[in-house]
């Protein structure tokens, strides 16, 4: 099978993946600036929560947004946990239809002999034989030259991942995108 098809099945899987977020037995939270999602999602991470971040449903976004995805039935927990850190979620909701799903931050774009992953306003683009990074666009805040800088040019297997280098939106978005790249490149190695 080849590099496309099985970038097609597994996003086919991906979007099944998706869709099981709208079931009713998950709940989303929202937080009030995106650097507190990242904090609770590593502050759940830490407590063993099996939390995802996605964008918000259209009515509800503001702009370089995100929120948490979690079990319906561990909300609770998750929102004492993040109260004893000081961390309080502005809203919770239920995920109950269309309207009240979250989407994917990520994105995959085929161009042949290279590929773009995009997360939330980042994008990623790797030469597909080599996993060579070849471009880093995308976001407003004032690291992103200082990231492309470092990953154009480094292969995907030994570049650093962008969590290191930084602490923003945009480096939070670019580390989800550079890990996926990495992931659907090292997928059609194996």
């Amino acid at each position: 099978m080849g590099f496309l098809a099985k970038l097609l099945a597994g996003l086919r899987g991906q979007r099944s993946a998706e869709s099981s977020t709208q079931r009713t037995d998950q709940s989303f939270l929202t937080f009030q600036h995106t650097g507190e999602v990242i904090r609770a999602e590593n502050l759940l991470a830490e407590a063993g929560y099996a939390v995802r971040v996605l964008a918000p449903p259209a009515w509800l976004r503001t702009g370089c947004d995100m929120v948490l995805v979690c079990d319906a039935v561990h909300e609770p927990a998750i929102r004492s946990h993040l109260a004893k850190e000081g961390l309080e979620p502005e809203g919770v909701y239920p995920v109950a239809s269309g309207l009240l799903a979250p989407v994917s931050l990520l994105r995959f774009v085929d161009y042949g002999a290279w590929f773009m992953v995009q997360a939330a306003n980042m994008k990623i683009t790797v030469e597909r034989q080599s996993g060579r990074i070849v471009n880093v666009s995308g976001g407003g805040c004032p690291d992103v030259p200082y990231l492309a800088a470092k990953l154009v040019g480094a292969r995907l297997s030994e570049a650093q991942e962008p969590r290191f280098s930084a602490q923003t939106l945009c480096a939070y978005a670019l580390q989800k995108a550079f890990m996926e790249a990495k992931r659907l490149w090292l997928k059609d190695r194996g």
